[in-house]
């Protein structure tokens, strides 16, 4: 048997080990990461597995690779808006309060570890950054909600403060190791590394997004793989021209995930599956790398160091930051609780080994010790911080099940499933009656085996499959409308115009959108406006009804063709 064989055999089953195992994430209230790392430490020399592993090298390799992986995952996922609302706050967050954090944990570390001011700074930079991914999951499998505006500044924050951390642990590695200037010689390499790694990120995902719908390959399956190179390659370039590859890899799958491209859904699903992946190996090669044992001769300095990082570093770092951007106390204070550290300080932590830096192994140690206290203790308690603070929201409006077949090519529209609900605003209604977007398609309905014809006199059940063809930037709309919520509220209406048919009920508006118009169901929004306007309808002409505007935008002949709608206030 060759040793490969061995090394798949036991990497397949301390992976499958670990996904079984995060299972049991939501029923202890521990981070995912927590659990894969406790499977490596099982699995290593101190534990029943036995295995030995010491090599900081290819652990740092992998480390590297997965981060790089994960951080492209999360630029994929991140919303340009969430970006747009809070990226004062997040920013400022991500740099000068990664800055002060590490300034106010490495000192006090170096007063604890009786080092030099160096050493605890660099432990201070070490852990600098947040694991919002640990955060976010933990709320989910608890059924905790909390404002966009909130959860998108942590998302954000986590996201962006990776680079600012690392620059830091390597700035001082480099003044520590090879003598580089303190000043002038940090505040260049400040600059290098995070403008290099910004142009190359942005231009690396603008031209991404250029090839990758201009190519035509033969296999659907080869589009995925290749975003995933796209991102690698912004890594590989930034890095290489003495960037940020971290920062380069993140803005660029910011740039592709915001972009309409080929084959979108089946992409952001391939990648989703490969970051896990790369957080599973990750976490199991950090926990093989360490001795157990070794932590039982600094648990109470980690502990000390990590006390100091939760209540006061986190703390002075955020609440300036956020009092200045408008967030309240209870906001300000979950914010500050939820500095869950994760994967990328013990990754850092394997620097100072590579550098060949005396004591790294006591920095590996102390470091490991803190994230483990961190994320157990902050991330077992913060579904009941953010109850406590009174920050849960009731759950949004969330659509049936859905399943994104494909992008049609260059065809900027998608064919989308949806599966009814039994509460699904559309389940015991006349497919006439949903009150679809304009432009939008009811390609196929399957019941059970059977292929119904799609008019609009066929009754909807729930259990029904629905095949809908519709362009991007009305699959908001859609989902509400095949939402699992049956009671419809205009306040759940997505950013944006909703345009229908002149033909549509008023009463099918209300069930629909939960559009209240103050009239006759019966009429027709095309006899709604002819009654209430002044004088003959015309393109642009438009009413109030309180809530919304309802607005003339397409004629055909004297019938109104298309009706738009949007709420009141922000009526052009």
């Amino acid at each position: 048997m060759f040793v490969i064989d061995q090394i798949i055999l036991l990497a397949a089953i301390l992976i499958v080990f670990g996904i079984v195992s995060s299972k049991l994430s939501a029923r202890l209230g521990l981070p995912v990461l927590v659990l894969f790392l406790m499977v490596g430490m099982l699995a290593g020399e101190d534990g029943p597995g036995g295995i030995v592993f010491n090599n900081a090298q290819i652990a740092h390799a992998l480390g590297s690779l997965a981060l790089a992986i994960i951080l492209f995952d999360g630029g994929l996922q991140t919303p340009m808006a969430s970006i747009k609302q809070v990226w004062k706050p997040a920013s400022v967050l991500a740099t000068l309060g990664v800055l002060v954090t590490a300034m106010i944990t490495g000192a006090a570390a170096a007063y604890i570890l009786d080092v030099s001011l160096l050493y605890g700074l660099l432990i201070g930079a070490i852990v600098g950054s947040t694991d919002a991914a640990a955060v976010f999951s933990l709320l989910r499998n608890a059924g905790i909600h909390i404002n966009p505006r909130l959860k998108a500044t942590l998302e954000i924050e986590s996201a962006t403060n990776d680079p600012m951390a690392i620059f830091l642990t390597v700035g001082l590695l480099e003044v520590m190791v090879n003598s580089l200037e303190p000043g002038t010689g940090l505040l260049m390499l400040f600059i290098k590394q995070m403008g290099i790694g910004s142009v190359v990120g942005l231009a690396g995902g603008w031209l991404s997004v250029r090839i990758i719908n201009r190519i035509h390959l033969t296999t659907s399956g080869l589009y995925p793989v290749m975003v995933a190179a796209f991102g690698l390659l912004a890594f590989g370039v930034a890095a290489n021209l003495g960037g940020s590859g971290f920062l380069a890899i993140f803005i660029a799958g910011v740039v592709i995930g915001n972009s309409r491209f080929v084959f979108q859904r089946s992409t952001f699903l391939f990648h989703d599956g490969l970051a896990w992946l790369g957080q599973i190996v990750m976490f199991l090669v950090l926990g093989l790398l360490i001795n157990p044992s070794t932590l039982l001769d600094v648990w109470l300095e980690g502990l000390l160091i990590a006390v100091v990082l939760t209540f006061v570093a986190r703390p002075l770092s955020v609440i300036p930051v956020l009092k200045l951007f408008g967030f309240n106390a209870r906001e300000m204070t979950l914010v500050s609780w939820v500095g869950l550290r994760g994967s990328v300080p013990i990754i850092l932590a394997i620097y100072p080994l590579i550098y060949g830096l005396p004591g790294a192994e006591l920095i590996f140690s102390v470091v490991f010790f803190v994230v483990l206290i961190s994320a157990t203790v902050q991330g077992s308690t913060l579904p009941w911080m953010a109850r406590a603070l009174g920050l849960t929201e009731p759950a949004p409006v969330t659509p049936a099940a859905t399943l994104e077949i494909t992008a049609l090519g260059d065809v900027d529209a998608d064919i989308v499933e949806y599966q009814l609900g039994d509460s699904s605003r559309a389940s015991g209604r006349r497919l006439s009656q949903m009150a679809l977007p304009d432009g939008t398609v009811v390609a196929m309905i399957t019941r059970g085996n059977d292929v119904i014809p799609p008019r609009g006199s066929t009754f909807l059940h729930a259990g029904d499959h629905l095949f809908i063809v519709m362009k991007p930037d009305v699959r908001e709309f859609v989902d509400l409308v095949c939402s699992g919520v049956a009671e419809a509220s205009h306040h759940d209406l997505p950013a944006g115009e909703l345009k229908l048919k002149g033909y549509t009920k008023v009463e099918d508006l209300q069930h629909s959108y939960g559009i209240e118009l103050s009239a006759d169901g019966t009429l027709s929004l095309d006899e709604l406006l002819r009654q209430t306007l002044a004088e003959e309808p015309v393109m642009g002409a438009s009413k109030n009804f309180g809530e919304v505007t309802l607005s003339v935008r397409e004629m055909v002949g004297q019938r109104i063709a298309t009706v738009g709608i949007a709420p009141a206030a922000k009526q052009a």
